[in-house]
């Protein structure tokens, strides 16, 4: 690697660098204690400084200097790893550079010109890859240590690294932490003792930032079972950010198979940088706090006051400017914020420059004025030009949006006639005006508080959000608001605004289609809130099956989930139908991401969360019950349907209201509440069960006193018809209390946690035990293997085959699957011939064999059971399974072993390609149906399978040559199969001339097959003969007997292999298992594996 030219005084200070060559201008040295000879203590010296200190001159091992014959000072220009790669340094300096040199008089002419070239160098070799760095020069010299100690694939792209003490046991290791965008590394070197560490960012378990007596703060890693801890970090909170934002990053691009599209910073993973992973960060955040959507992205920040008018006062805080939005959040503890739509700004007033302040004012004659923002006129142009507002201070934008609006309403008019219209709530329970009854009253009473509130803080999307807010949230909002302060809580009402008719569109399009999501639909329908009127009738029912089947179609990675009905069917009593749609695509894709689909991997995260609060808030629990994953269990129903499935349905919507406003947090407020409330209960329990009871009874005696609904509506509580019930919780005081009591405690916010399951893989393991003779260890490291090398083929791609055609709905035995590519490799570093000359012609019909669908891919049962003959089984199966790989579709008739790995590979692609495209919809009973059928199936006797012909039984006998090619017995080997060969062939002739009546002709024919058997014979005695002379019989074999065919059946062939010790030995002996497990994962990531 060309380096920037630095001035060295001491060409060979202390000793530490040897040299191998030099001229009258250059020197190559060799840094000592590497390469021959070791260097002793001075060589375990240098390795300790090369590890710990941040200098490339001091980690190469080789280098090249630049002098002049007049001057003591020396320029470092090159480093390299290796002798090959500075040599080739070395050989350009000599062929472009040192023929140039003798024109120059002067030395400062001379150095001057060879500075100029290196520069020239690093420039064109940085064009393309690290013009986006922070420091180009030193992550040069990182990206050199990363490939030199750690020998990932060249396509590998290093991300970020950083300086930090790694624990392994009670003892730290000073090193270098390396963040790339598939993998962590860890490497240090001290005084002899060299610690590596390789994690891809699919294996971990568990991230987060920890902190105990021994370690102030530290990042924990689990990763296999395995805990990693990492400290001495100047940056960790900044550190931390990147290794969530790449954990994160792995998984929904090899898990969920998302493409990033929409996020030029991520869509490439071989361009993926430290700079863009945290302005992913902070959008994210962004995003978060202000419920803004996903397409929305954080452009510019600037810190400023705003005017508060209900409180006379300015609070400090950031603007945050996106594409569409304009937001503020207060820093000064006021917990104020609001958010601007560009398309509600009307216009924005001359900044003023004596206050550095601009105004900006936005429909319902309402004004913002930011004050001492630093570049106010370049914010002030950007606010008009993202709203199309001119310098004049005319009202003609909000005329273009209310004229626009009303052309796409009356556009869409005509296609609502489906939809409803109306909250179920109130057609099925309107509201009595003159019903003056004591909840009634104080429905009305909260309903003027809320007016009040509107009338000071502003109605609608430019509301501020105060302290205020929150608490008349947590006193309980009125029936009448409840739909219109979800959608404006839950940032629905700005997805709603900008997609106008896309609604209506989807339940269109969606009408009629038969899907897996949409059988599940029709099961769950009449299961949702059946108690309730609204869904006793069809009107209640069609809409939820309208909503439900849109989303599906909408999002068919998620498609549907249980638990969505529950929570669709409360939000379709407040809010109207394509309200309900928008507040559940605001809960699915924001404020609950991952908690609906297979993997239910956002609920793991957030149980995580609550265990960590348990132990820290209620230790007294936790003495009395160790094992904290029962409350894990208990309270996934609580974060699925926000508690509406246990609590009811008149005191859900209150948790529900707290959810929209203050997000997950809630939820976990309240489950505290609930666990400290029955701490006594719970703690006096014997066992789970006990446990259970006991909250069931307290979520029955949940009542809701202010409530307006009618006993028709309200659910009735199992608690209350208990005559031993003898006290009632009122929701409103228990929220209050989990505000209170436990929204005062430090949450976890910042103690974030990456809990990632394969829950899949347990399942296939489970069920591919049963039918090989692994063990539970080997098939884990088989089954780690195999997933990885399904994600190598995703790692350094775009748009790899196995994300294009990832079906999330296939079974999990199919979730994970490998091409021939891919199968070939893990094949060659697993078979148990390490001889086999011809690998992927074997792979290849190996490949073919187990396929059993034709599909062009292999699942991991099928994989594990091939290994499983080919390691474990006795030697008539390891025969059979030989023997089967010449009969269709092992040795496929459209596709030869003389094709090359193009044809082969465009073959399977084709058969892949037509597979996928006929699929089609996934047909749950034809699923069923094959596993019924997989049961039932029958053992495969040596009878059922079909005879061998001529050409079949030579390409068998070649396969054996190759097979014993290189093995300490070959020469028996191959004198035991042409034996056999020819017995074979002997036997065929004589029952052929016992079934048939002789002739002349046939004698001559049958003295010719003789002769030829024994030249074979002698032919395949030597192994130098055997590649060249079997092809040559194996023609001569084909065109010599064109008019009579022969056949052998398994049992024949059997029985001759039988009588041969060395080919049974050979069989039979044992594969060490574990060996070749290890072998495998060490190899599995070496850049030759992947070229």
């Amino acid at each position: 690697m060309w380096l920037k030219p630095e001035e060295i005084l001491l060409k060979n200070a202390f000793k530490l660098w040897v040299t191998e060559k030099d001229n009258e201008y250059f020197v190559l040295q060799r840094r000592r204690g590497y390469g021959e000879g070791g260097g002793g203590l001075t060589g375990l010296l240098v390795g300790t400084l090369d590890t710990v200190l941040d200098s490339t001159s001091k980690v190469a091992p080789f280098r090249i200097l630049h002098h002049t014959p007049d001057s003591q000072v020396y320029w470092s220009i090159a480093c390299g790893v290796t002798k090959e790669e500075i040599y080739q340094h070395w050989d350009w300096l000599q062929q472009n550079i040192m023929r140039t040199l003798s024109v120059f008089d002067s030395s400062e002419d001379i150095t001057s010109f060879v500075q100029g070239k290196i520069r020239g160098l690093i420039a064109e070799e940085g064009k393309s890859s690290l013009v986006l760095e922070d420091d180009p020069e030193k992550f040069r010299e990182a990206l050199l240590r990363f490939e030199k100690w750690f020998e990932l694939p060249p396509e590998e792209k290093l991300v970020t690294y950083y300086s930090c003490s790694y624990w392994k046991g009670k003892v730290p290791c000073q090193g270098w932490l390396y963040l790339s965008t598939n993998f962590l590394c860890f490497y240090s070197y001290l005084l002899g003792a060299e610690v590596k560490l390789v994690i891809s960012w699919d294996e971990i378990w568990r991230l987060e930032k920890t902190s105990n007596v021994l370690l102030t703060e530290s990042i924990h890693v689990l990763a296999h079972g395995e805990d990693h801890y990492f400290s001495m970090l100047l940056h960790l909170n900044e550190t931390f950010v990147i290794m969530e934002q790449l954990a994160n990053y792995s998984i929904k691009r090899l898990f969920d198979k998302e493409a990033f599209q929409r996020e030029p910073a991520l869509c490439d993973p071989l361009q993926i940088t430290k700079r863009g992973l945290e302005a992913h960060a902070k959008s994210e955040q962004f995003r978060t706090f202000f419920r803004l959507p996903k397409e929305e992205n954080l452009l510019e920040v600037h810190e400023s006051f705003l005017w508060v008018p209900f409180s006379h006062f300015n609070t400090l805080g950031k603007i945050c400017l996106s594409e569409n939005y304009l937001c503020f959040a207060s820093q000064d503890g006021s917990q104020c914020h609001v958010i601007i739509p560009m398309r509600e700004v009307v216009n924005v007033e001359k900044p003023d420059s004596s206050t550095r302040a601009l105004t900006v004012c936005v429909r319902g004659k309402r004004a913002l004025r930011f004050s001492e923002v630093r570049d106010y006129q370049r914010l002030s142009n950007t606010i008009r030009s993202r709203c199309g507002i001119s310098a004049s201070p005319l009202h003609s934008a909000s005329l273009e949006v209310s004229v626009s609006h009303s052309s796409t309403t009356l556009r869409t008019t005509q296609r609502i006639k489906a939809v409803s219209t109306e909250a179920l709530m109130t057609v099925f329970h309107p509201q009595d005006v003159e019903n003056l009854d004591p909840k009634m009253l104080k429905e009305k009473m909260k309903e003027q508080s809320w007016n009040i509130h509107f009338s000071e803080y502003g109605r609608g999307t430019s509301m501020f959000f105060t302290r205020k807010t929150r608490d008349l949230i947590v006193r309980g909002v009125p029936e009448a608001l409840r739909g219109e302060l979800w959608m404006l809580f839950s940032g629905a009402v700005n997805d709603m605004a900008t997609h106008p008719g896309y609604y209506t569109e989807l339940v269109e399009q969606s009408l009629g289609t038969s899907t897996l999501a949409t059988d599940e639909i029709e099961r769950d329908l009449h299961r949702s809130l059946p108690e309730h009127p609204a869904f006793q009738s069809d009107t209640g029912i069609s809409a939820l099956r309208r909503v439900l089947t849109a989303y599906a179609y909408r999002n068919p990675k998620i498609g549907y989930c249980q638990a969505m009905n529950i929570l669709t069917s409360v939000l379709l009593l407040y809010a109207k139908e394509e309200e309900a749609f928008w507040l559940l695509v605001a809960v699915c894709e924001r404020m609950l991401p991952d908690y609906f689909n297979r993997r239910i991997i956002g609920a793991l995260v957030d149980q995580a969360v609550f265990e960590d609060l348990i132990r820290e808030n209620l230790p007294q629990l936790v003495e009395h019950m160790t094992d904290l994953s029962f409350f894990s269990s208990v309270s996934l129903s609580w974060f699925l349907t926000l508690f509406i499935s246990v609590l009811p349905i008149e005191s859900a919507v209150n948790v529900v209201d707290c959810f929209f406003y203050d997000g997950i947090k809630a939820i976990l407020q309240l489950g505290l509440a609930v666990l400290d409330y029955n701490m006594e209960a719970l703690i006096s329990c014997h066992d789970d069960a006990e446990a259970v009871t006991i909250l069931n009874k307290f979520f029955d005696s949940v009542t809701n006193k202010d409530s307006p609904l009618p006993p028709t509506v309200q659910q009735a509580s199992v608690g209350n018809n208990d005559k031993t019930s003898h006290f009632n919780v009122d929701i409103s005081e228990l929220i209050r209390e989990a505000y209170e009591v436990q929204g005062s405690r430090e949450f976890t916010e910042e103690k974030q946690t990456l809990c990632h399951t394969d829950a899949g893989g347990y399942n296939q393991i489970r069920v591919v035990s049963q039918e090989v003779r692994f063990s539970a260890s080997q098939l884990d490291e088989l089954y780690n293997l195999f997933k990885r090398q399904h994600f190598l083929s995703c790692y350094w791609t775009i748009n790899s085959p196995a994300l294009l055609h990832h079906d999330p709905s296939l079974a999990y035995l199919e979730q994970y699957q490998l091409g021939f590519q891919q199968f070939s490799i893990l094949f060659f570093l697993l078979e148990p011939w390490a001889f086999c000359t011809t690998k992927s012609t074997l792979s290849l019909w190996v490949f073919r064999l187990i396929d059993e669908n034709q599909d062009g891919l292999v699942n991991f049962k099928e994989f594990c059971c091939a290994l499983d003959t080919l390691y474990s089984n006795s030697f008539t199966n390891k025969l059979k399974f030989l023997f089967k790989l010449h009969l269709p579709p092992g040795e496929s008739s459209s596709l030869s072993d003389s094709d090359t790995p193009e044809e082969q590979l465009q073959w399977l692609q084709s058969r892949f390609y037509l597979t996928f495209i006929g699929r089609g919809k996934v047909d749950l009973q034809a699923y069923l149906k094959q596993w019924q059928n997989e049961i039932l199936k029958k053992e495969e006797t040596i009878k059922d399978l079909p005879r061998i012909n001529q050409t079949q039984f030579i390409q068998f006998s070649k396969t054996l040559y190759n097979i014993f090619h290189g093995d300490p017995e070959e020469e028996s080997l191959y004198r035991a199969v042409a034996h056999v060969t020819s017995l074979l062939l002997r036997m065929e002739e004589v029952g052929r001339r016992l079934q048939e009546p002789s002739s002349p002709a046939e004698t001559s024919k049958s003295a010719h097959v003789s002769g030829e058997e024994s030249s074979a014979e002698d032919a395949s005695t030597t192994p130098e003969s055997s590649d060249t002379s079997s092809p040559h019989n194996s023609q001569d074999a084909a065109s010599d007997l064109t008019e009579v065919e022969w056949s052998f059946s398994f049992e024949q062939v059997l029985a001759s292999l039988l009588n041969e010790p060395a080919i049974v030995g050979f069989f039979e002996r044992p594969v060490d298992i574990q060996t070749k497990l290890a072998q495998a994962k060490a190899a599995q990531l070496k850049p030759k594996t992947h070229k």
